[in-house]
């Protein structure tokens, strides 16, 4: 039988295991940003920073580290530079990236000064999502990334895009695929090296997805093309699987199926993780995580959040074997 890794638990390398496959999906844990950004209750930066460490070594080789927005606005990044200072070594993990969000360029020059080497902008697919989320228009959001790119061109960091509500909005309802085709387009040309398309309140369908790729791959490669799906109404698995059928091979995703979004109410966590694992390698592609620990990654960190476990795969592993 295979054994469950207890919650104090740490994979362990067996030199006479065959070494692993090379990634052919890339998976984008976003679960110490994203994934707690809106939890009520105060994280320690310990706990944030063994989460980090946890998830490395269950092998995710893109963990989301922290955000350099205002506190005022999200308090549970308040502490994004006692994050970076205390991330693992390159030597403890090699190969690990910790990416960071910088909205506009102060948050950029921040993160920069804390040794960060790769940053995220996000827009929205929507006007009325823009001005709810930061107060300008999506056109007006596009002019402010210039001076990041710019600069982040300047300090060799990398820049990847963000794009919220890609397949409806909390304000607006429905959102055209062109608008995300045409925004997509602008932010690859401006420099960031890829686009994570954000189905922000979970409301999109496979259906929608297969029109979403369909319309923006007419305008960029599909290659540069990121899905980061949420889970409100069930269908986060199936909408990867319908990316991945269009040619997407680059997924974000929470540990646990951790977070939300402040600005949606009732969107559930991203989707999860460990559920994504089972997918990916049930389709017969490598993403070059042991499930097993990350499984224990996500019992251990609702153990210290007090919350369910909302991955169904880690929740089914626990019991298959509990028995």
């Amino acid at each position: 039988m295979t054994t469950f890794p207890t919650l104090a638990s740490t994979p362990t390398l067996d030199p006479a295991a065959p070494a692993p496959a090379a990634p052919t999906v890339r998976l984008v844990e976003v679960g110490p940003r994203d994934g707690l950004q809106n939890e009520r209750q105060a994280i320690p930066t310990a706990t944030k920073l063994a989460l980090i460490r946890r998830l490395a070594a269950a092998g995710l080789k893109d963990i989301e580290a922290t955000a350099f927005v205002s506190p005022k606005w999200v308090p549970q990044m308040a502490d994004h530079a006692e994050v970076m200072a205390g991330l693992p070594s390159a030597a403890e993990f090699p190969g690990v990236n910790y990416p960071v969000l910088t909205p506009n360029l102060k948050g950029f020059e921040a993160a920069l000064a804390a040794g960060a080497r790769e940053v995220a902008v996000f827009a929205a697919a929507s006007e009325a999502f823009s001005q709810k989320n930061i107060n300008c228009t999506v056109a007006e959001s596009i002019v402010r990334f210039e001076p990041i790119l710019a600069a982040a061109q300047a300090a060799g960091v990398r820049v990847r895009g963000y794009i919220s509500c890609v397949l409806g909005c909390p304000y607006q309802g429905e959102v055209a695929p062109e608008a995300v085709a045409a925004i997509a387009r602008e932010l690859l040309q401006m420099g960031c090296f890829e686009v994570s398309l954000g189905d922000t309140i979970g409301i999109g369908t496979p259906a929608g997805v297969q029109r979403l790729i369909g319309t923006v791959g007419e305008q960029v490669q599909v290659t540069r093309l990121a899905g980061h799906f949420h889970d409100t109404w069930g269908m986060g698995v199936a909408n990867v699987a319908e990316a991945w059928r269009q040619g997407v091979r680059v997924f974000d995703s929470s540990v646990a199926g951790l977070g939300g979004c402040p600005y949606a109410k009732g969107a559930t966590g991203n989707v999860a993780t460990e559920d994504l694992v089972w997918l990916l390698h049930g389709l017969g592609e490598s993403t070059g995580v042991d499930l097993e620990a990350l499984a224990a990654c996500g019992e251990w960190i609702c153990a210290e959040l007090g919350r369910p476990n909302g991955s169904r795969a880690g929740r089914a592993l626990r019991a298959r074997c509990a028995a």
